[in-house]
């Protein structure tokens, strides 16, 4: 019997997986209120996909999901923080307006490119700006691993993969090498 790939698992799944034309396209933001329906039928969808994988692969470290990932080309993600009874985050129309120049570097994978684990510089803070089903603008600042998972959505909707944020001459490893798996990213205290 042969293994599935991670990534064939991940397509089974429903994840647009790398090279789709989708994932490399900017995301079309919301106009809220007035799209309110269509931003309440993707957020319904990226949750609804999120527990699907769930219930396939742990995710010690968190996981997100941004619309393009599930080929609705929308400015819509949602991220489930790592720790149990921790509510979701749906996040609309997310801008990245500020961060820290503190950063680091840790491990990232990516649901599209699931085969695979990449070294990745991100900022240790950011702040985001998001729009509310009503229209509303909300600015949220987020830290450590929670802020390099809302910027790994973020770079989805903008067209982007982890790959283009790791450093020169640093490829990804195979996932069969990547030895973090079940645990979180660790930070300095």
């Amino acid at each position: 019997m042969t293994q599935v790939r991670p990534s064939e698992q991940m397509r089974d799944l429903g994840v647009v997986q790398r090279g789709a034309p989708v994932l490399a396209e900017p995301a079309r933001a919301f106009d809220l209120p007035a799209e309110r329906q269509a931003a309440e039928q993707a957020v319904e969808r990226l949750f609804s996909a999120m527990e699907r994988i769930g219930q396939v692969h742990p995710f010690a470290k968190g996981m997100g999901l941004a619309a393009p990932q599930i080929a609705i080309g929308r400015a819509a993600a949602v991220v489930q923080p790592p720790g149990p009874g921790t509510p979701p985050i749906a996040l609309l129309n997310p801008r990245i307006t500020d961060s820290s120049p503190d950063e680091d570097e840790q491990y990232e994978g990516c649901l599209s490119y699931f085969d695979v684990r990449g070294l990745v510089p991100r900022p240790l803070r950011i702040t985001v700006e998001t729009t509310t089903l009503e229209g509303q603008t909300v600015t949220t600042v987020y830290e450590r691993g929670l802020a390099r998972l809302v910027h790994h959505e973020i770079d989805h909707l903008d067209g982007l993969l982890y790959t283009s944020r790791m450093r020169a001459g640093v490829d990804p490893i195979p996932v069969e090498e990547y030895r973090q798996t079940g645990r979180a990213w660790a930070y300095e205290e």
